[in-house]
Protein backbone atom coordinates (compact mmCIF):
# COMPACT_ATOMS: atom_id res chain seq x y z
CA UNK A 1 0.00 0.00 0.00
CA UNK A 2 1.30 3.46 -0.95
CA UNK A 3 0.02 6.80 0.32
CA UNK A 4 -0.05 9.86 -1.93
CA UNK A 5 -0.88 13.21 -0.39
CA UNK A 6 -1.60 16.12 -2.70
CA UNK A 7 -1.24 19.56 -1.15
CA UNK A 8 -2.23 22.53 -3.22
CA UNK A 9 -0.07 25.60 -2.65
CA UNK A 10 -1.36 28.25 -0.24
CA UNK A 11 -3.02 31.42 -1.56
CA UNK A 12 -0.68 33.44 -3.76
CA UNK A 13 -0.35 37.11 -4.53
CA UNK A 14 -1.27 38.77 -7.80
CA UNK A 15 -0.09 42.25 -6.82
CA UNK A 16 3.27 42.17 -8.61
CA UNK A 17 2.56 42.81 -12.30
CA UNK A 18 6.10 42.13 -13.50
CA UNK A 19 6.43 38.67 -11.99
CA UNK A 20 6.13 35.53 -14.06
CA UNK A 21 3.40 33.18 -12.83
CA UNK A 22 5.82 30.69 -11.31
CA UNK A 23 7.47 33.50 -9.27
CA UNK A 24 4.29 34.63 -7.48
CA UNK A 25 4.78 34.58 -3.68
CA UNK A 26 2.22 33.74 -1.02
CA UNK A 27 -0.10 36.56 0.00
CA UNK A 28 -0.95 37.32 3.63
CA UNK A 29 -3.73 34.71 3.69
CA UNK A 30 -1.36 32.11 2.26
CA UNK A 31 1.27 33.00 4.84
CA UNK A 32 -1.36 32.47 7.56
CA UNK A 33 -2.92 29.29 6.10
CA UNK A 34 0.28 27.37 5.32
CA UNK A 35 1.49 27.09 8.95
CA UNK A 36 -2.05 26.41 10.17
CA UNK A 37 -2.55 23.52 7.74
CA UNK A 38 1.02 22.26 8.18
CA UNK A 39 0.48 21.97 11.92
CA UNK A 40 -2.75 20.01 11.38
CA UNK A 41 -1.03 17.74 8.86
CA UNK A 42 1.91 17.12 11.20
CA UNK A 43 -0.53 15.80 13.83
CA UNK A 44 -1.73 13.00 11.54
CA UNK A 45 -0.35 9.54 12.38
CA UNK A 46 1.04 8.94 8.86
CA UNK A 47 4.12 11.04 8.07
CA UNK A 48 5.52 11.33 4.55
CA UNK A 49 8.81 9.64 3.68
CA UNK A 50 9.34 12.04 0.80
CA UNK A 51 8.28 15.61 0.01
CA UNK A 52 8.13 16.65 -3.64
CA UNK A 53 7.32 20.18 -4.75
CA UNK A 54 6.71 22.15 -7.88
CA UNK A 55 9.50 24.66 -8.40
CA UNK A 56 6.98 27.54 -8.42
CA UNK A 57 7.61 29.99 -5.57
CA UNK A 58 4.14 29.61 -4.03
CA UNK A 59 4.32 25.80 -3.99
CA UNK A 60 7.88 25.73 -2.70
CA UNK A 61 7.03 28.22 0.08
CA UNK A 62 4.13 26.02 1.12
CA UNK A 63 6.32 22.89 1.01
CA UNK A 64 9.01 24.53 3.13
CA UNK A 65 6.44 25.45 5.76
CA UNK A 66 5.15 21.88 5.89
CA UNK A 67 8.72 20.54 6.03
CA UNK A 68 9.37 22.73 9.07
CA UNK A 69 6.33 21.40 10.94
CA UNK A 70 7.17 17.82 9.96
CA UNK A 71 10.84 18.19 10.95
CA UNK A 72 11.63 17.07 7.42
CA UNK A 73 15.16 17.95 6.21
CA UNK A 74 15.00 20.54 3.43
CA UNK A 75 17.94 18.96 1.61
CA UNK A 76 15.87 15.78 1.11
CA UNK A 77 12.98 17.61 -0.59
CA UNK A 78 12.74 17.06 -4.32
CA UNK A 79 11.86 19.91 -6.66
CA UNK A 80 10.28 19.23 -10.00
CA UNK A 81 9.52 21.44 -12.96
CA UNK A 82 7.21 18.67 -14.23
CA UNK A 83 4.62 19.34 -11.51
CA UNK A 84 4.13 22.99 -12.50
CA UNK A 85 1.09 23.28 -14.82
CA UNK A 86 0.91 19.48 -15.14
CA UNK A 87 -2.33 17.75 -15.96
CA UNK A 88 -3.41 14.51 -14.34
CA UNK A 89 -1.69 12.36 -17.00
CA UNK A 90 1.67 14.07 -16.59
CA UNK A 91 1.35 13.84 -12.80
CA UNK A 92 0.65 10.11 -13.11
CA UNK A 93 3.81 9.71 -15.22
CA UNK A 94 5.83 11.60 -12.62
CA UNK A 95 4.42 9.55 -9.74
CA UNK A 96 5.27 6.32 -11.58
CA UNK A 97 8.96 7.21 -11.25
CA UNK A 98 8.91 7.92 -7.52
CA UNK A 99 11.30 5.73 -5.52
CA UNK A 100 9.62 2.63 -4.16
CA UNK A 101 11.55 3.09 -0.92
CA UNK A 102 9.13 5.97 -0.21
CA UNK A 103 5.84 4.47 0.99
CA UNK A 104 4.22 7.82 1.79
CA UNK A 105 4.78 10.81 -0.53
CA UNK A 106 3.46 14.35 -0.18
CA UNK A 107 3.39 16.46 -3.36
CA UNK A 108 2.97 20.23 -3.42
CA UNK A 109 1.53 21.69 -6.58
CA UNK A 110 -1.31 23.21 -8.48
CA UNK A 111 -4.82 22.98 -9.83
CA UNK A 112 -6.50 21.93 -12.00
CA UNK A 113 -4.05 19.01 -12.23
CA UNK A 114 -4.28 18.01 -8.57
CA UNK A 115 -8.09 18.01 -8.50
CA UNK A 116 -8.22 16.09 -11.77
CA UNK A 117 -5.76 13.54 -10.38
CA UNK A 118 -7.90 12.93 -7.27
CA UNK A 119 -10.92 12.37 -9.51
CA UNK A 120 -8.91 10.04 -11.73
CA UNK A 121 -7.53 7.92 -8.88
CA UNK A 122 -10.57 7.75 -6.60
CA UNK A 123 -14.36 7.52 -6.71
CA UNK A 124 -14.55 11.04 -5.27
CA UNK A 125 -15.87 13.81 -7.44
CA UNK A 126 -14.07 16.86 -6.12
CA UNK A 127 -14.87 20.09 -7.88
CA UNK A 128 -11.81 21.86 -6.53
CA UNK A 129 -9.00 21.39 -4.05
CA UNK A 130 -8.89 24.83 -2.40
CA UNK A 131 -5.63 26.65 -1.83
CA UNK A 132 -3.64 24.88 0.90
CA UNK A 133 -6.10 21.98 0.66
CA UNK A 134 -4.80 18.52 1.53
CA UNK A 135 -6.00 15.25 -0.01
CA UNK A 136 -4.53 11.94 1.14
CA UNK A 137 -5.08 8.89 -1.06
CA UNK A 138 -4.32 5.24 -0.25
CA UNK A 139 -3.26 3.35 -3.35
CA UNK A 140 -3.32 -0.48 -3.46
CA UNK A 141 0.11 -0.75 -5.08
CA UNK A 142 3.51 -1.99 -3.93
CA UNK A 143 5.45 -0.02 -6.54
CA UNK A 144 4.71 3.49 -7.73
CA UNK A 145 4.93 2.43 -11.39
CA UNK A 146 1.79 0.31 -10.86
CA UNK A 147 -0.22 3.52 -10.81
CA UNK A 148 0.00 3.46 -14.62
CA UNK A 149 -1.99 0.22 -14.68
CA UNK A 150 -5.10 2.04 -13.50
CA UNK A 151 -7.52 2.33 -16.38
CA UNK A 152 -9.82 5.33 -16.13
CA UNK A 153 -11.48 4.29 -19.40
CA UNK A 154 -12.51 1.02 -17.78
CA UNK A 155 -13.76 2.86 -14.73
CA UNK A 156 -11.05 1.45 -12.47
CA UNK A 157 -10.39 3.94 -9.68
CA UNK A 158 -8.73 1.88 -6.98
CA UNK A 159 -7.45 4.73 -4.83
CA UNK A 160 -9.31 5.65 -1.66
CA UNK A 161 -9.41 9.19 -0.33
CA UNK A 162 -8.70 8.85 3.39
CA UNK A 163 -8.26 12.51 4.33
CA UNK A 164 -9.42 15.84 2.97
CA UNK A 165 -9.01 19.18 4.66
CA UNK A 166 -8.68 22.85 3.77
CA UNK A 167 -8.25 26.08 5.70
CA UNK A 168 -11.95 26.96 5.54
CA UNK A 169 -13.03 23.45 6.59
CA UNK A 170 -10.55 23.38 9.45
CA UNK A 171 -11.70 26.80 10.72
CA UNK A 172 -15.21 25.48 11.36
Amino acid sequence: MKILTLIRHAKSSWKYDGLADFERPLNSRGQRDAPFMAELFARLPEKPDLLVSSHATRALSTARTFAHYLDYPMERMRLSEQIYEAGAGMLMDYIAWLPDSARNVAMFGHNPGFTDLVNLLTDEELKNIPTCGIVMIELPVEQWCQILEFSPAAGARPGRMVYFNSPKQADQ
